[in-house]
């Protein structure tokens, strides 16, 4: 018989607000991260919002290494590590740290060394390109110097699935955990805010100009951000052998490839649905048992579509019952971070019976006819949440957490 595996710690840094709380009521209040980007000159751009996390120190959340030793995302991954520990009250308790590890997901890695490179390189400064880029760019770092931070000595390992990577990390050690290679395992995403990436989108045509709003007819495309989200899971026989705060327990996933294009999604949602239905299927859980659908929502016509499509195929006739939210309206996509993020708010979720709103919806569109929560928080009870994540290359995720019950 497969060991349950619990969500006991939850730590977010992020555009609205740093620590579980903090998050957790910005969300349930409809706040938005989006503001004029400070971390670049965009004036040659034809847009100029992003949604970056304001005000981070990463000494208040430090305590071992040396913070300027690593990259931001690296800075937001382990201020999050912290805070999920702390949140789950893990730290007087004893752990072997050889059972303890990490796995973590991101879609750029450490981008902003490579920028500081190349900014160096243009201005001839060649002779100011030292080691910190090989010793802080490469993406395993940032799994690396969480586990260095806080002593984890088992698995270790950063999957750069974009962003459906916080999902993935998610998915891997509920295995770990699940056929007894590890007792305690750290998951989650992180992305530091970038000018490559905001680049890379803005050429696309994909972000919008002031606000993201999902499922609107009138949406114009999605908002770059960055942030980190990572939980604490562990076999439910330990956090309850402990006395710890269960969240939710994590159910099942499904991963898919839609094989079809590396930036266009498939035509008919075809991988997304397939990742959803292999996730019900492997936890056992039918469609009509689902409480709650955390959606990609990106906020662009395309994914809005696509997704809706998807959530028809796997739903049929109860699509349109499901409550379908996209905390990206006031997060704006936090791209290897977006899914852990999004993991928290189902297991926050099913804890408190409430369901983050989508913001900014105006006008319903005929091609995304779902319940899509639209303005206001909504009080629910959550017996299942979905977490769907869907990536550039077809990489798609679905990870299910179920509602905890003694």
């Amino acid at each position: 018989m497969e060991r349950s595996v619990v969500i006991t710690g939850i730590g977010a840094v992020t555009p609205v607000g740093t620590g579980r709380e903090v998050f957790w009521q910005a969300l349930l209040a409809g706040r938005s991260g989006f503001s004029p980007v400070q971390s670049f000159d965009t004036s040659k751009m034809s847009v100029h919002v992003g949604a970056e996390v304001r005000d981070f120190d990463p000494a208040e959340h430090v305590r071992s290494l040396d913070p300027q030793s690593m990259g931001r995302a690296s800075q937001l991954a382990v201020a999050a590590g912290r805070l999920a520990l702390d949140d789950a009250g893990l730290g007087q308790v004893a752990l072997d740290p050889e059972r303890a590890g990490v796995v973590m997901g991101t879609t750029s890695g450490e981008p902003l060394e490579v920028e500081l490179y190349n900014d160096r390189y243009v201005a001839g400064e060649v002779d100011r390109i030292g080691s910190e880029l090989v010793t802080r760019y490469p993406c395993h770092t940032i799994a690396a110097q969480l586990a260095s931070e806080v002593g984890f000595m088992g698995a270790n390992a950063m999957i750069p699935t974009a962003c459906a990577a916080g999902n993935y990390a998610i998915a891997h050690a509920l295995d770990l955990l699940r056929s007894g290679r590890a007792d305690l395992m750290l998951a989650g995403g992180a992305d530091s805010f970038s000018r490559i990436t905001y680049t890379g989108f803005a050429r696309l045509g994909a972000i919008a100009p002031e606000i993201c709003r999902p499922f609107d007819q009138d949406r114009q495309g999605m908002i770059p951000g960055e942030g980190a989200a990572v939980l604490v899971l562990e076999p439910a026989e330990r956090a309850v052998a402990r006395g710890a705060r269960i969240y939710a327990e994590v159910a099942g996933y499904g991963l898919s490839c839609d094989a079809h294009h590396m930036t266009a999604a498939h035509p008919e949602g075809d991988g997304p649905a397939r990742a959803m239905e292999q996730a019900l299927r492997t936890a056992g859980i039918a469609p009509e048992e689902v409480s709650y659908v955390s959606a990609h929502g990106t906020g662009t016509p395309t994914n809005d579509r696509l997704e809706t499509l998807a959530v028809h195929r796997v739903f049929g006739a109860g699509a349109r019952r499901v409550p379908v939210s996209s905390v990206k309206s006031m997060l704006g996509h936090t791209m290897g971070a977006a899914s852990a993020i999004e993991a928290a708010v189902c297991a926050l979720a099913a804890w408190s019976g409430k369901i983050p709103p989508t913001m900014n919806f105006r006008e319903p569109d005929p091609e995304c006819d779902l319940d899509v929560v639209p303005n206001e928080a909504r009080e629910h009870p959550v017996e299942v949440a979905m977490n769907n994540a869907y990536a550039f290359g077809g990489n798609n995720a679905s990870v299910l957490v179920r509602r905890w019950h003694p």
